[in-house]
């Protein structure tokens, strides 16, 4: 569940923050004269790639390998090469499922044109990017005289840690894992918005692990020039904040890491045993602690689904993801809050074959009781919202039912389910090991609730499937 990109590109957004660095870093040294222009030809440009090049491999402790291939694209070209990524990347049937849990989990409007919106989306803002598979770099001919350097000197950071730490298959490397493919992407992007900052400082005489934290000043940076384009702006809050995270999030990691350390010649450490999660990465002191989420599995699925539905997704959901689906819900104070206290999670999302509705099953561990008891009320007022009810149709402790969505704490853990009935939860609570949820306190809880009217059945021990008249609402 997450937006994909097979190339290490820099945004605007990006470009504009190392451009206010070297503006702030040539005035510091201006003595009368005009700072040396930006160069424009293309001669001018490859002299200058060169020279940023030899600058990051210094600032980096990254010696230079062997000599890279770079040229200048225009918009037209860029969009025809981000087009032809986005087709030879994930198949046709995992961008569907990716899109479809997105939709599942509240993050974007059904039927929302994804791939189309960020192809153009991207197309705007892509600056410059970096090709692991054709080892080159490529910049923007339409980007600003101030910002050039400052994109070549984030693009020329992939392209040296490519060649020491070869970026596509570390990457790679955790594609099995949502959550801790994103955080590797955050190191990628934000340790080159880091090493950017650097060489755009280098003028002042100070570093990024000199400077106190960075993230006010990315932050304010980054809504300037988000109001600048209009397609960024509007884009649902997921995708904006996704896009953002690696930028934005990873930078703060980087500097965390580089004040812990000597700087960058121990942050290729970080290469080595790369973050897990991006609850590593949100709270960098837990990786600098060694602090890893638990694994967690799913519980047999097969005797709780009935017939008729495929498995079209099965991942990690991680803390940034569920802070952006509590925030949806229940605003950004309360989704920090409560998102901080995940520990580790699974889901798995089933499409009918036929009338294509969906079943969402997430089994989440949360770091002790007190915590599963807190997140239980935020999570339980994030569905009534996400549903539009004003109260649970059935609730007991730790224990809340909507019709066909269903959510139970119990210990260290919750397990929610959207879309099924009462027949297939009751299943799962019973491949968890949980004890049963007790009837007489469910109806208990729903004669006091208002909800005494409604008819309710009991499971009768048969086989479970969507309304054949297990527990539930009718």
């Amino acid at each position: 569940m997450r937006i994909r990109r097979s190339i290490a590109v820099v945004c605007i957004f990006v470009g504009g923050i190392g451009a206010t660095l070297a503006a702030a870093g040539r005035a510091a040294t201006r003595s009368g004269s005009a700072s040396n222009p930006v160069p424009q030809t293309d001669a001018d440009f490859y002299v200058a790639a060169n020279q940023v090049l030899h600058v990051m491999s210094k600032i980096l402790d990254l010696p230079v390998k062997a000599p890279l291939k770079e040229s200048i694209r225009t918009k037209a070209q860029i969009r025809e090469y981000l087009a032809e990524q986005q087709n030879k990347g994930e198949s046709p049937r995992k961008q569907y499922a990716d899109r479809r849990t997105m939709e599942a989990f509240g993050l974007i409007p059904k039927g929302f044109p994804l791939d189309s919106f960020l192809l153009n989306l991207l197309t705007d803002q892509v600056a410059g990017f970096y090709d692991p598979h054709k080892k080159e770099f490529f910049i923007a001919n339409w980007i600003s005289p101030a910002e050039q350097k400052t994109v070549m000197a984030h693009e020329l950071t992939h392209a040296l840690d490519d060649q020491y730490f070869h970026l596509d298959k570390w990457q790679k490397a955790a594609r099995g894992n949502d959550d801790a493919s994103m955080a590797r992407d955050a190191v990628i992007e934000g340790s080159a918005v880091a090493a950017m900052m650097d060489y755009s400082l280098a003028n002042l005489h100070i570093s990024v692990r000199e400077v106190p934290d960075i993230a006010p000043f990315i932050e304010s940076g980054v809504a300037k020039e988000m109001m600048k384009d209009p397609n960024l702006a509007k884009a649902p809050p997921f995708i904006r904040d996704e896009l953002l995270f690696p930028y934005l999030d990873g930078a703060v990691f980087t500097q965390r890491v580089l004040k812990a350390t000597s700087g960058w010649a121990d942050f290729k450490t970080v290469f080595e045993n790369p973050p897990v999660s991006t609850q590593q990465i949100m709270h960098p002191n837990l990786y600098c602690q060694h602090v890893k989420p638990r694994k967690i599995t799913l519980p047999h699925l097969k005797s709780a689904i009935p017939h008729g539905w495929r498995k079209l997704d099965e991942n990690v959901v991680g803390e940034f993801a569920l802070r952006e689906v509590l925030k949806q819900f229940l605003g950004r104070g309360d989704a920090d809050h409560f998102s901080a206290m995940w520990h580790g999670d699974r889901y798995a999302l089933f499409e009918n074959k036929k009338t294509k509705r969906t079943i969402l099953i997430v089994r989440l561990a949360l770091d002790n009781e007190a915590d599963t008891k807190s997140f239980f009320g935020a999570y339980r007022d994030a569905l009534e919202k996400k549903y539009a009810v004003k109260r649970p149709a059935a609730e007991a402790p730790e224990f809340a039912e909507f019709d066909n969505v269903f959510l139970r704490c119990f210990g260290e853990e919750c397990l929610s389910v959207e879309g099924a009935d009462r027949g297939v939860f009751d299943q799962l609570n019973r491949n968890l090991g949980w004890p049963p949820e007790p009837v007489h306190a469910v109806l208990q809880a729903a004669a006091h609730s208002g909800t005494a009217g409604l008819r309710w059945s009991v499971y009768d021990g048969g086989d479970p499937a969507p309304g054949n008249g297990k527990i539930g609402k009718r």
